[in-house]
């Protein structure tokens, strides 16, 4: 509506409220005035919007840029036949394009098997990590006992402590002590508790009403209970950002699973690919491409797994299943 349309139709309802004889109507001129006050700022505020929205467009689409093409000359050096390090490198000429860099480092490393072997150390942390996470993260914040916020405190500082400082002890513990060299359990056992992940649970269980767990218990239902029918389908956002937070690490950990396996048959896709840059790329005719390939195909499920849960991650509508 524009102005002119706005103060003729504010005119003829002052006109109308003048002739029934309404005590609280304004006069005509009052009325154009307000129409027309009311349309400017209308007006105005649309302008502010949409100049907003196109600068932020512009911001979002420059920081896409930015975040987005070290990914695109990572795939597209993953598919030159001659490798091209220069910035023009990123837009190649099509007849530099070919897929035999996956072909190449997939007869050296067997990428098909590196997927696997990250797959079930990763699928393992992720299995433990929310296993305990829900458990901890359940009694640390609904549950009342003797010595919770002292345990609540070692769990901060454990956040505080470096991996790094653990490896000796926990290379001791895991490999002499327990015998668990060269074996997928020995990869697994260090990252199966994640206490950012036991904070993540605690913080989403503190959300939920108090009075759901109350209830339940007067009936007569167990803590266990509670918590795989009450408690579970009410952070299922917690649950979708746990394996999200975890995913990453573990499926790029190169450390912990180089120190403990020695049989290639059952190394990470991340140590396959390190021992290629270090043992073979030197012979091959385009290792710069072949390690690209080789990223891509490690990077690839970590990318797909964070669209797929996008939606899910940013979901935090935890209150929409308590009605009054």
């Amino acid at each position: 509506m524009s102005i002119i349309d706005a103060a003729t139709a504010a005119n003829n309802e002052n006109e109308r409220n003048d002739d029934a004889g309404h005590p609280d109507a304004p006069s005509s001129g009052g009325g154009v005035r307000s129409a027309r006050r009311a349309a400017s700022e209308e007006a105005s505020g649309v302008e502010k919007r949409k100049n907003l929205g196109a600068g932020s467009f512009v911001l979002l689409a420059a920081g896409a840029f930015v975040f987005l093409f070290p990914f695109y000359y990572m795939f597209i050096g993953s598919l030159q036949t001659s490798p091209d390090t220069s910035v023009a490198g990123a837009f190649p000429n099509p007849a530099n394009i070919t897929g035999e860099n996956y072909a190449n480092i997939n007869n050296s490393i067997d990428l098909l098997k590196g997927l696997v072997n990250s797959g079930i150390f990763t699928g393992g942390v992720i299995f433990f990590t929310v296993v305990f996470g829900l458990l901890v993260g359940y009694a640390l914040a609904q549950m009342q006992f003797r010595g919770k916020g002292f345990v609540f405190g070692m769990m901060l500082l454990v956040q505080m402590i470096p991996f790094q400082l653990l490896l000796i002890p926990l290379y001791v513990m895991i490999v002499r002590d327990y015998g668990l060299a060269d074996t997928y359990l020995g990869m697994i056992l260090p990252f199966a508790i994640n206490s950012t992940a036991v904070f993540v649970f605690r913080q989403y269980f503190m959300q939920l009403p108090s009075t759901l767990f109350e209830a339940a218990r007067i009936d007569g239902a167990s803590e266990l209970r509670i918590l795989w029918q009450i408690a579970i389908p009410l952070v299922r956002p917690a649950i979708v950002t746990a394996v999200l937070l975890t995913f990453i690490g573990p499926w790029n950990e190169f450390l912990w699973p180089f120190l403990v396996t020695k049989d290639q048959s059952i190394q990470p896709l991340a140590v396959s690919l390190a021992n290629y840059i270090s043992n073979i790329a030197a012979t091959a005719s385009n290792p710069f491409g072949a390690i690209l390939a080789g990223a891509c195909v490690l990077a690839a499920p970590a990318v797909a797994l964070f669209i797929f849960f996008q939606r899910q991650f940013i979901s935090t509508n935890i209150g929409s299943s308590v009605k009054g």
